[in-house]
């Protein structure tokens, strides 16, 4: 994935420049895009995928566009990125669809789904399935004014810190704890009392006692983090996010205004660092996974087939509610199945089958 991605922007590159700069500079306007991000941009694929394109996109456009990149909260709230891309207060922003749920309930679904698709079908499913269609149509009839670029995908999560083991599915009751997107609903719906807090304010919140126990994301991310400090058992497999999209969003009139030389630039800058993004965060967590347990003393531990049948259970009763209450997520929900089912074929004879780590 990462030299597809590599041998994607030096072809790019070089066709920009065959194409030269008098063209830019004498028939497009530029600009400079502004990018609040919900991620810090050290994080590995959550915050370095938007700047692996403010590296290169001033070369790509030839000089016609630029983009500064600012930390969570130095120009927009996280949680405000939405809003603030579509009323025009900032030109663009950088974050994942499952952080407007309260907004728009079908949201998480172009971020990640429980029992859903890794990277691979997931990128299937949006660029050439129906995916791309519904995302933006997805913005589009909830009143935003944005055009939405996926940009990133990362390697499965794990499914959470816990400050002692999880021995029945009983243990879930009245448990606090922070969870993502239909994850956290569905361990609502497991009796567990879900927040979903900003990354940088879990730890503070895990030492203080104020939650019992998190998900973030992966190994190598939640490293940074340090969660490791005060809990010591780290759950897998991330059955919520086996795969996490991120997305670019630009205010539409901006779009609209770029040339169409522009718009291939930014689209495919945005491709090759969602391939790079996916590449990275395969490749670094095998050594984060080893290093918690022989300096750390965490525990790696795998829920077993009862526990993850009863997440199923929970989840497919709250995506068919879900569904009874909203129609544009049945829409989402019933397309995404649909691709599923036909893509199982190739699932099931395509890939070898994964051991399981040993009891």
């Amino acid at each position: 994935m990462k030299r597809i991605a590599t041998i994607t922007t030096i072809v790019f590159l070089a066709a920009v420049l065959l194409a030269g700069p008098s063209f830019a500079a004498d028939k497009e306007k530029r600009i400079l895009f502004k990018v609040p991000v919900c991620f810090a941009t050290v994080l590995p694929g959550l915050g370095t995928t938007i700047t692996w394109v403010a590296d290169r996109i001033e070369v790509a456009s030839g000089g016609t566009m630029k983009m500064t990149v600012y930390e969570p909260g130095k120009l927009v709230a996280p949680f405000e990125i939405l809003d603030a891309v579509s009323t025009g207060k900032t030109n663009a922003g950088y974050s994942t669809a499952g952080y407007w749920a309260g907004k728009i309930p079908a949201s998480p679904f172009f971020t990640a789904v429980p029992f859903g698709p890794e990277a691979g079908e997931y990128m299937a499913w949006l660029w050439h399935g129906n995916g791309m269609k519904l995302y933006q149509e997805m913005y589009d009839s909830h009143g935003y004014n944005v055009k939405v670029l996926v940009l990133g995908v990362i390697a499965p999560e794990t499914s959470g810190w816990y400050k002692e083991p999880v021995k029945s599915i009983e243990d879930y009751k009245g448990l606090r704890i922070r969870f993502f997107g239909f994850g956290g609903d569905t361990l609502s719906k497991l009796g567990a009392s879900v927040s979903l807090i900003p990354g940088g304010e879990i730890f503070p919140a895990l030492e203080k006692k104020a939650i019992d126990a998190t998900e973030f994301s992966m190994p190598a991310i939640d490293e940074r983090l340090g969660f490791y400090k005060v809990s010591k058992y780290n759950y897998y497999p991330g059955w919520h996010q086996q795969a996490t999209v991120f997305e670019l969003l630009i205010n539409k009139d901006v779009w609209n205004g770029m040339s169409p030389r522009q718009q291939l630039v930014m689209e495919l800058l945005c491709t090759a660092a969602t391939a790079d993004a996916y590449a990275m965060t395969e490749a670094i967590q095998p050594p984060v996974m080893k290093r918690n347990v022989d300096e750390r003393g965490v525990t790696n531990m795998y829920w077993s087939d009862d526990m993850l049948a009863h997440f199923k259970k929970a989840w497919e009763e709250v995506a068919a509610e879900q569904a009874s209450k909203d129609a544009f997520f049945k829409k989402v929900w019933d397309d995404l199945s649909a691709f599923r089912e036909q893509y199982k074929l190739w699932l099931t004879y395509g890939f070898l089958p994964r051991p399981k780590p040993p009891k």
